[in-house]
């Protein structure tokens, strides 16, 4: 592959070298393998299901130790909310007032959604606020008809010299309303969740990766809200942010496997999905570290029940820690008997769901322990996964690599051959889903941070296909932040209940039970 000097400039400026952008253009011309699925993860197999004991237990545990643990929460936060809108960008370009009424253009089977989002249009939070914009803009709003109404409510929301919406990130849009026209972002309400599990003795920590141009706007909105939510929970609340790096973004090619070149010339690359933030999930340090995703929270009187399976999560950790460190310290005391050999080997395969070679028991000793110290000596990742209720995204399964190691994993639809009748069967037998509600260990035995780039399988991105400038190209995504980046962690998922996961995908979920006040 031949690089002009622009294109070597452009290169470095970004923190790439030519070995790399030559590597991920490679890996479009060879093409990424599917993940192997062997089955999926159920209860039982793979899936933990705890009973009232159990969660009792772990909450106690969590309580007991948590002051004495470092604790941050990290929220991918960097999206814009476009997609939030895109049913009201379509009406927007498809509905002419003048030409058919709201009534008979929203009879049309095909606008389900907006017809739900009309309906439901005084119970949004940001009912109010559009609706004084309306009434600044156009006095005799009142007095238009209902299909004027309804496009310029739409407009007022999306509009770039208006409101804008669309092109906001989505932590900081209007989710809830209290009493009293209070209105509460996604960014604030992950700080009143997090006060409920963090440690009584020092500050509430929340790291949130944002793009860089949102940065000002999230530091306003903290200075808005900080006193207000410390008073209300008693907490000091520590925030920091992070960028996701230009170092991770990946360089687009043509169908043809070429360079795919701006109209100026110049390569474009484009950011490699939410895999990249594996480098800023590295650069965090604490004992306990809980991932969740910035739209999904609730109103406050779900709090409570949300925090609970926060703290069972971070209760499995903390026990699963503590007897992997043990087991650790007693490896390096160079004095393990036959019986602890087993009772490691054991804890291995009942606790953390690694798959034991079949060769273990032909191993020398000195091997058998080098084998069970490396399968130990993982970073930890406690995983939620809720039942199946039919939502697109990720799911738990057993799979297979090259090596022809078996292991829990979560895998996206797009990772699955969907042609091969086998691994579709698999994937229609799932029976739940990734929530992104995870508790991680990323400490070792000895106190020191792994390097999580370390435990990254590079095989399990994504090639998906795009356009730009009206022609098609095709994008490189790294292998999901829960995904392939967490492929070498020791896992365990764990069943929770549907209350842990409010995501707002569209505008309209807003309207579901845990976003809404009565």
């Amino acid at each position: 592959m031949s690089f002009t000097d622009k294109d070597i400039k452009q290169i470095e400026s970004k923190g790439l070298t030519i070995h790399q952008v030559e590597n991920q253009i490679e890996t479009f011309k060879n093409g990424m393998p599917f993940s192997n699925l062997v089955s999926a993860a159920t209860v039982g197999d793979g899936i933990l299901r705890l009973n009232e004991k159990d969660i009792t237990s772990y909450i106690d545990l969590f309580e007991e130790e948590k002051d004495n643990k470092s604790i941050i929460k990290f929220v991918p936060a960097s999206g814009a909310a476009t997609r939030m809108f895109k049913f009201l960008f379509t009406f927007l370009e498809a509905y002419n007032p003048e030409k058919e009424s709201i009534n008979a253009y929203l009879n049309n089977k095909d606008n389900k959604d907006l017809y739900i989002f009309f309906v439901g249009l005084e119970k949004f939070p940001f009912y109010y606020e559009v609706k004084e914009k309306l009434d600044s803009l156009y006095p005799n709003y009142d007095e238009m008809s209902v299909s004027q109404q309804s496009q310029l409510f739409v407009k007022a929301m999306l509009d770039d010299n208006m409101l804008n919406y669309g092109n906001y990130p989505k932590g900081l849009l209007p989710f809830h309303e209290y009493k009293n026209r209070i209105i509460s972002t996604a960014f604030e309400e992950h700080l009143f969740e997090s006060a409920l599990y963090s440690p009584s003795n020092s500050s509430t920590n929340l790291h949130f990766t944002i793009s860089e141009q949102h940065k000002d706007k999230f530091s306003e909105e903290f200075s808005r809200i900080e006193k207000k939510v410390e008073n209300k929970t008693n907490s000091q609340f520590n925030i920091s942010f992070s960028y996701q790096k230009e170092s991770t973004d990946t360089i687009a090619v043509t169908p043809k496997d070429k360079p795919f070149r701006n109209d100026d010339g110049s390569l474009l690359f484009r950011p490699s999905g939410h895999g990249a933030l594996i480098e800023n999930l590295n650069e965090l340090d604490a004992d306990v570290i809980f991932i969740k995703n910035i739209d999904n929270v609730v109103v406050y009187k779900y709090k409570d029940e949300v925090a609970k399976y926060k703290k069972v999560l971070a209760g499995i950790l903390i026990e699963i820690q503590n007897q992997t460190f043990k087991y650790l310290d007693k490896i390096d005391s160079g004095q393990l008997t036959f019986e602890e050999i087993v009772e490691i080997a054991e804890f291995l395969s009942n606790k953390l769901n690694v798959k034991i070679s079949s060769e273990f028991e032909k191993y020398a000793e000195k091997y058998q322990i080098e084998y069970l110290k490396e399968k130990l000596n993982r970073p930890i990742r406690i995983c939620g996964m809720v039942k199946n209720e039919g939502e697109p995204g990720g799911g738990p399964f057993w799979t297979k690599d090259e090596s022809a190691n078996i292991s829990l994993q979560i895998v996206e639809t797009a990772q699955i051959n969907r042609k091969n009748k086998h691994q579709k069967d698999i994937l229609k037998n799932a029976t739940h889903f990734n929530p992104v509600d995870l508790v991680c260990g990323t400490r070792d035995y000895k106190g020191q941070k792994f390097d999580l780039t370390k435990y990254v399988d590079h095989k399990a991105g994504f090639i998906t296909k795009k356009t730009k400038l009206g022609k098609d190209l095709k994008a490189l995504e790294l292998p999901g932040l829960w995904n392939g980046s967490m492929a070498n962690w020791n896992t365990i998922f764990v069943e929770v209940p549907l209350i842990t996961f409010n995501p707002v995908k569209t505008v309209n979920d807003l309207l579901k039970a845990p976003h809404q006040i009565k």
